[in-house]
């Protein structure tokens, strides 16, 4: 990895993001909105906002699958791709050196997981499907962010320490 590639990544996911919400805000403000003018739900997203749509949006429901759900997967897949990637070329290391990569490989494995499974059953299932879309949204927006903070924390050393010290002393008691 090297400057010019992380810049490129970095161009890359801004611009489909960019894209990704450019073609949603299309595809919402042409749609006729009628009722109550408040989503069920804990943040602004596409899929709650079609439920106040006045008109079938099977047509639409469809377009947002093919379009979030799939940045989702895709996303997921290629991530997938890269930790295979670094399986691959482990096999010729040291065991030290295996042991601390897959370490390191299976807290972010770990934080992926959490992160994208509830986004991918959220953005996949259609809009008029009744499924649990506000409680998995608390899950990636609220939960998923915290434990990826105690993830990442549990990887460091002193912490380990500190905790080793903090259990050995529970279990003194």
């Amino acid at each position: 990895m090297n400057r010019r590639k992380g810049n490129l990544l970095v161009v890359v996911a801004w611009g489909m993001g960019f894209w990704h919400s450019i073609a949603l805000l299309l595809m919402v403000l042409r749609l006729p909105f009628c009722g109550p003018n408040q989503i069920d739900h804990y943040i602004c997203d596409v899929k709650p906002l079609l439920k106040l749509v006045c008109k079938d949006i099977h047509v639409v429901s469809i377009l947002v699958i093919a379009n979030s759900g799939m940045v989702v997967v895709v996303i997921f897949l290629v991530l997938v791709a890269s930790y295979l990637l670094i399986l691959y070329h482990l096999r010729t290391r040291s065991s030290a050196g295996r042991r601390k990569a897959l370490s390191t490989c299976s807290s972010h494995v770990t934080v992926v997981v959490l992160f994208f499974v509830p986004c991918i059953y959220t953005y996949v299932l259609p809009a008029g499907s009744e499924n649990k879309d506000k409680e998995i949204s608390v899950f990636y927006t609220v939960v998923a962010p915290m434990l990826k903070s105690l993830i990442y924390t549990l990887r460091n050393m002193e912490m380990k320490i500190a905790m080793q010290k903090v259990w050995a002393r529970m279990s003194h008691r």
